[in-house]
C-alpha cells in the first residue's frame, strides 16, 4: 500500500485509509514544527500545578495512546499514572477528591459524552484537566482547562491512523517539555516513519493470513500499546478475533491457546522491552506458533516485518504501528472488505 494506491479514488476500498496512513510522515513533521510552543505553555502550567498523580481518560484507539502516556509518565517523570474508568463518573455518579491530580483526556473527535462529562467532574473535583484532541472546538476541549491540538488534519477513514500517531507524538512532546531536561532529538522521526511505509513484507504477511479468523498480538513495555492498537485495527477492519496481551500476561494462562492455527504478531522493540519479550518468543516457538515478528533487524529474533533501526525505545511506538496499520488495510481488502467504512462503526462513537 502506498500514497499512489490512496490516489486511485474514493471508490477504491481502503483508499482513504491508505492515503491517511501514507500522510503520517508529513503529519509528524507538522506536529514537530507547529506544536512545541503550545506544548511548552501547557507543560509550564502543569509544572506549576505540581501534580501528585496523573489520570488518563480515553476510549478506543485513544485509550492505547493514553496507555503509552502512562508508560512515559511513570518511567521518565517518576509519577504514578492510571487509566480512568469513566463509568465511575458517568454511570455511578462518583465524585472522588482529585485535588492535586492531573487529568488528561485523549480523544480524536473530542465528542464522546462520557469523556466530556467525566472531565467536567474531574475539574469540579479539584483536578487540573487537559484535553488532547484533533478538534480544538470540540466539547471535550471546552470542558478542560487546558487543550493540545494533535494537528493531524481531517481524518475521513473510520479507522484512526494518523490521529493515533499524532496523539502519541503530542503526548511525548508534553512529557518531554514537562521533564524540562535535555530534549530528545526528534527531527529524524518523519524519516523513520517514511521508512516504515510500503514494506513489501506487509503484503506477504497479509497474503499469509488472509483466511485466519483468530490472531494474537503481543509485546512488552512501550510497545505494548502498539500490540493493542494493532489488534483493534485488525478487529475493526478485518472482522477477525484479535486478542492483545502483554508478553508477561500471555505467559499467565493465555499461552495455552497458542498453537499453529493461531498466528501471533509480536512487536519487538530495541531496548528493555525487547529484552523482556525474548523469553516469551522462546515459549511461542516451543508452542509451534505461526509467529510474525515486527522488529528492527538485530534485536534477537529474525524480523518478519523489519522496522527501522536506531529509534529510542520510547519514541519507537510512533513508527512501529505504521506497518501494522498497513497490514490491517491490506488484509481487509484481500478479504473483500472496505476498511474505510467498517460495518456497524462510525467516526465518532458516543458512549456514556
Amino acid at each position: 500500500m502506498s500514497g499512489s494506491q490512496g490516489s486511485r479514488g474514493a471508490t477504491a476500498p481502503g483508499a482513504l485509509m491508505a492515503a491517511e496512513v501514507a500522510s503520517q510522515p508529513e503529519v509528524l513533521e507538522r506536529v514537530l514544527r507547529e506544536a512545541p510552543a503550545a506544548v511548552r505553555a501547557v507543560a509550564a502550567q502543569v509544572r506549576r500545578f505540581a501534580p501528585r498523580f496523573v489520570l488518563l481518560a480515553a476510549r478506543g484507539t485513544s485509550d492505547h495512546a493514553a496507555l503509552y502516556a502512562k508508560y512515559l509518565i511513570e518511567t521518565t517523570l517518576g509519577l504514578p499514572a492510571g487509566l480512568v474508568s469513566t463509568s465511575t463518573y458517568t454511570t455511578y455518579d462518583a465524585e472522588p477528591d482529585l485535588t492535586g491530580v492531573l487529568w488528561v483526556a485523549v480523544s480524536q473527535s473530542g465528542g464522546s459524552p462520557d469523556l466530556v462529562e467525566s472531565t467536567g467532574r474531574a475539574r469540579a473535583g479539584g483536578a487540573l484537566t487537559l484535553a488532547v484532541t484533533n478538534a480544538a472546538g470540540s466539547p471535550l476541549a471546552e470542558a478542560a482547562q487546558l487543550h493540545l491540538d494533535m494537528l493531524a488534519g481531517p481524518e475521513h477513514s473510520v479507522a484512526a491512523t494518523k490521529t493515533y500517531t499524532a496523539s502519541l507524538l503530542t503526548l511525548l512532546l508534553l512529557v518531554e517539555a514537562w521533564r524540562d531536561a535535555d530534549p530528545l532529538d526528534l527531527q529524524g522521526l518523519p524519516s523513520f516513519a517514511h521508512a516504515a511505509l510500503d514494506l513489501p513484507q506487509v503484503a506477504a504477511v497479509a497474503a499469509r493470513y488472509r483466511f485466519v479468523d483468530k490472531l494474537v498480538t503481543t509485546s512488552r513495555g512501550y510497545a505494548y500499546p502498539t500490540a493493542r492498537e494493532a489488534a483493534l485495527k485488525l478487529m475493526e477492519t478485518c472482522y477477525l478475533s484479535a486478542h492483545a496481551f502483554s508478553g508477561a500476561d500471555l505467559l499467565h494462562g493465555p499461552l495455552a491457546l497458542i498453537d499453529a492455527d493461531r498466528p501471533v504478531v509480536a512487536i519487538v522493540p530495541e531496548g528493555a522491552g525487547g529484552r523482556a519479550l525474548a523469553p516469551v518468543l522462546e515459549r511461542l516457538v516451543e508452542r509451534g506458533a505461526d509467529l510474525c515478528v515486527v522488529a528492527p533487524p538485530g534485536v534477537g529474533a529474525e524480523p518478519t516485518v523489519p522496522l527501522p533501526t536506531g529509534m529510542v525505545e520510547r519514541v519507537a511506538p510512533i513508527v512501529q504501528v505504521i506497518p501494522l496499520q498497513q497490514l490491517a488495510r491490506e488484509l481487509a481488502v484481500s478479504r473483500g472488505q472496505d476498511p474505510d467504512v467498517p460495518r456497524g462503526l462510525s467516526k465518532v462513537t458516543r458512549t456514556r
